[in-house]
């Protein structure tokens, strides 16, 4: 039978796990991250327990946290084993697991969040880390700046010390720090953005402003944005997962699959100091914005470019798109061809090198990611992935066919329905706007491109509106095959 997962259980697992080597007891947390899903545990959290593993950072283990209702049972699960979780390595070589232990709790999902505030507010804290998706900073998709407007941040702004939001909650805990005189917080952002510490600087900078500007002055001179790129293919975990982790004998509530590779890239920028994580290969440097760029371009935008046609021709992994005669030479020709040019070297790869290796990763048949979850929350990841790198191709009069076939391809998969006839679920916080439009692009594909909270100038951009229109028609006229083999054959 497995071994439940606990702290006392980790002398009883097989000999082919790796356990913790360090006595957890000994850990005190230095750092609060919000939003404990999956890729935290696979990636920030995974690098930590590596330096841990040295003997090093016992003082900066992590207090998860979360926002919303969900995460309660996120909390529930991970408490009831200690808060470890197994990582499983998939590999075309082979699999392997790990004990991850550098996360110590998971503080109370409670309205209002207090134990969040308080928590940040410990002068023990140092860092406050966030994975809350791209779409979570409140950015105004117009103008991509501070959504003022949103309703929870008008009640954050009325409430300050009840606040509905992460955000909101940070405010008020440098508050409380500032008036304590406990120090300022370094704040991460871990999303997939473009300047995500930027972008959680502009968030939480207007936020405070809208109640206390002097508390936002004092956060703009004290705290500290890094900005950083994160890379790591992780699937999201379901029977198949829990079913893997009970092979390997362990009963895991919330396991954790990935893919071997894995990169953190982050300005050295700490107002209260940070990790040894350079020990354990993160790398810090003054270029992120060209990592990012390399990578939010190719990887996010290929997911984008491959998960839409294989979510309308009901193909379920994304290794089984790159293996579809089609979507995956659809990928490589879009990223060589109008992707690549505009995108700058990093130390050590070129962009024609980085397409190679996003191709292998998308391929590896031992990652099951799922077409559906990559293609989800396309209103934010087609509007930060794809459309800067349609833009540039715009402006520089270079080849943008692909791009604009999976604008096409996204407008067609919003309708709802598969060419197998079955539906689509909804799989965006828009999705009845997107559904309702994409049944009018049908007919008349400018109403897709008229919703300038995604496209703003390009519905009207005369080179691009013409192109979009014909691939979207020969999309509903012939299918999405014919569509792409048009592409590739041109």
């Amino acid at each position: 039978m497995p071994v439940r997962l606990s702290n006392a259980a980790l002398r009883n697992l097989s000999n082919g796990v790796v356990v913790p080597r360090y006595d957890r007891s000994r850990l005190t947390p230095g750092i609060v991250h919000i939003g404990l899903g999956n890729f935290h545990r696979a990636h920030q959290a995974w690098y930590l327990h590596r330096l841990m593993q040295q003997g090093c950072a016992f003082d900066w283990a992590i207090i998860g946290a979360g926002v919303r209702a969900y995460d309660k049972v996120q909390r529930r699960k991970l408490a009831a084993q200690d808060y470890l979780t197994t990582l499983i390595e998939l590999d075309p070589a082979g699999t392997s697991a790990e004990i991850v232990g550098s996360i110590i709790g998971y503080l109370p999902v409670e309205e209002g969040h207090g134990p969040l505030i308080n928590q940040m507010a410990d002068p023990a804290i140092r860092i406050v880390e966030l994975t809350v998706t791209e779409g979570g900073y409140f950015i105004d998709p117009v103008t991509k700046g501070f959504d003022a407007s949103n309703a929870e941040i008008r009640l954050d702004a009325e409430c300050p010390d009840r606040p509905r939001t992460a955000f909101g909650a940070i405010v008020a805990a440098l508050r409380l720090r500032r008036n304590a005189g406990s120090g300022p917080l370094t704040l991460q952002s871990c999303d997939n953005l473009q300047g995500n510490g930027s972008i959680l600087r502009q968030t939480v900078d207007s936020l405070a402003r809208l109640s206390d500007p002097e508390l936002a002055d004092w956060i703009n001179a004290e705290c500290t944005f890094p900005n950083s790129m994160v890379d790591r293919i992780v699937p999201m975990t379901s029977a198949k997962e829990l079913e893997l982790v009970h092979e390997i004998g362990i009963d895991d509530a919330a396991p954790v699959t990935h893919e071997k590779f894995c990169q953190w890239v982050i300005e050295d920028n700490f107002c209260a100091g940070r990790p040894e994580w350079d020990k354990v290969g993160v790398t810090f440097s003054n270029r992120v914005h060209d990592y990012e760029t390399m990578k939010v371009r190719i990887l996010n935008g290929g997911h984008q470019v491959i998960s839409n046609p294989g979510e309308i021709l009901s193909v379920a992994t994304i290794a089984d798109c790159m293996a579809h005669p089609l979507i995956g030479p659809l990928f490589r020709k879009v990223a060589r061809e109008e992707i690549v040019p505009h995108v700058n070297p990093v130390p050590c790869t070129s962009p024609e090198t980085y397409v190679d290796l996003i191709d292998r990763r998308f391929s590896n048949p031992k990652i099951v990611d799922t077409t559906r979850r990559v293609a989800a929350d396309g209103s934010a990841r087609h509007t930060v992935f794809v459309l800067p790198a349609l833009r540039e191709a715009l402006a520089n009069s270079t080849s943008f066919e692909g791009l604009a076939l999976a604008e096409a391809l996204w407008a067609r998969m919003c309708a709802g329905t598969r060419e197998d006839g079955s539906a689509i679920e909804p799989n965006d916080p828009f999705w009845h706007q997107l559904h309702d439009v994409a049944q009018l692009a049908r007919s008349n594909p400018e109403a897709w491109l008229n919703q300038n909270q995604f496209y703003g100038d390009l519905a009207g951009n005369a080179i691009f509106a013409p192109v979009f229109a014909k691939w979207l028609r020969l999309i509903w006229e012939s299918g999405t095959e014919v569509a792409i083999r048009a592409y590739l054959d041109a």
